[in-house]
């Protein structure tokens, strides 16, 4: 395996361990938070690998998870 094609599987284990680790978080913003930092290492990764349909979906997740991150009211338990 070439140093390079290492490097990019790499990052694809990176982020599924950041995505995994997700459903460790017990608030709605560390688990929004997560979402968004996988989402940006798979579309990272997606770019690398020339694949659009991983770097859309996770663009996807990305935006999502920041739009409701946002319009959370931060004061509110379980929100």
């Amino acid at each position: 395996m070439s140093g390079d094609l290492l490097t990019v599987d790499s990052l694809g284990w990176l982020a599924t361990a950041v995505f995994v680790s997700s459903y460790l978080c017990t608030s709605p913003r560390a688990l929004r938070a997560t979402q968004m930092a996988g989402a940006t290492i798979w579309m990272a990764y997606g770019l690398l690998m020339h694949a659009a349909p991983v770097f859309v979906a996770n663009l996807l997740v990305l935006s999502a998870a920041a739009w409701t991150l946002a319009r959370s009211p931060r004061g509110v338990p379980g929100r």
